[in-house]
């Protein structure tokens, strides 16, 4: 089982993605394809006149700031997005089958009641925040399915206990379906080669990374979004996923090439 994290930012070539799952998908390969939309609620903000606004919080962790109307238009984006790859990849053979974690009780969290972020060097609490941590994935939903012959395809939402859409981190969402299906590898693909220790020289890939260095990588190496992605690893990892990849989307065989070892590779 493969579970696959595809960024929402800008640069991803998505027709070259699914050409290459559904080349795995016609040899048998299960696959999970989990999807973000930063770059397509970007600019669905700015045409829309509610342009996006990110914090940082005190651990360092870059995230968007998600009051009522940027979770509506995150809503709108992830949902184009969803169909895109659906469109692109039933084109190619593959049965897959669009869905949100709202869906079905896909994805199962907790609102966040309040958000701490560092700006001008002064802590402040957002409170009217629509964001949320996955508590529980609804395993039976995927197998289901995954049995049916479905290649399900994942857009980054989650539902509260009150029926409430959830804005979640990508990878993390990613990494919690990954370690509900035991997946044996969670790919997250995005817009650079890997992990670098010396960002942005592509010429410092790290190939290699022991999970016993995360938390360094992470304190130490990792700029920007790249700390999500090695929490999002880190979680997967403690979970029992068993490797996982961080790869570049823009190659012309994203998927293949990070299985072969272009990327971080993380176990």
């Amino acid at each position: 089982m493969f579970v696959i994290k595809i960024g929402g930012a800008a640069g991803i070539d998505y027709s070259n993605l699914c050409a290459d799952i559904a080349q795995l998908a016609a040899q048998g390969q299960p696959i999970v394809l989990f999807h973000g939309g930063s770059d397509g609620a970007n600019t669905l903000g700015e045409q829309l006149g509610h342009p996006p606004r990110f914090i940082t919080s005190p651990s360092g962790h870059t995230s968007r700031q998600t009051d009522r109307r940027t979770l509506e238009i995150f809503m709108m984006a992830t949902a184009l997005l969803n169909r895109q790859l659906v469109e692109h990849l039933r084109g190619l053979g593959v049965n897959a089958f669009g869905l949100s974690g709202l869906d079905g009780g896909l994805l199962q969290g907790t609102r966040k009641t309040n958000v701490r972020a560092v700006e001008n060097g002064r802590v402040r609490v957002i409170r009217d925040d629509w964001t949320g941590s996955i508590d529980q994935v609804n395993r039976g939903l995927l197998q289901m399915l995954l049995s049916a012959g479905y290649l399900p395809v994942i857009a980054p939402l989650a539902v509260s206990a009150a029926g409430e859409p959830l804005n979640i981190d990508g990878d993390r969402g990613a990494a919690s379906v990954a370690a509900a299906l035991e997946a044996e590898t969670l790919l997250l693909l995005t817009n650079v080669s890997g992990l670098y220790r010396n960002f942005p020289d592509e010429s410092s890939l790290i190939a290699h990374l022991p999970r016993t260095e995360l938390a360094h990588a992470s304190e130490k190496l990792a700029q920007g979004r790249m700390k999500k992605k090695l929490l999002g690893a880190q979680t997967a990892l403690e979970a029992g996923v068993r490797r996982v990849i961080i790869g570049d989307g823009r190659s012309e065989q994203p998927v293949s090439a990070a299985l072969a070892g272009n990327g971080t590779i993380i176990e």
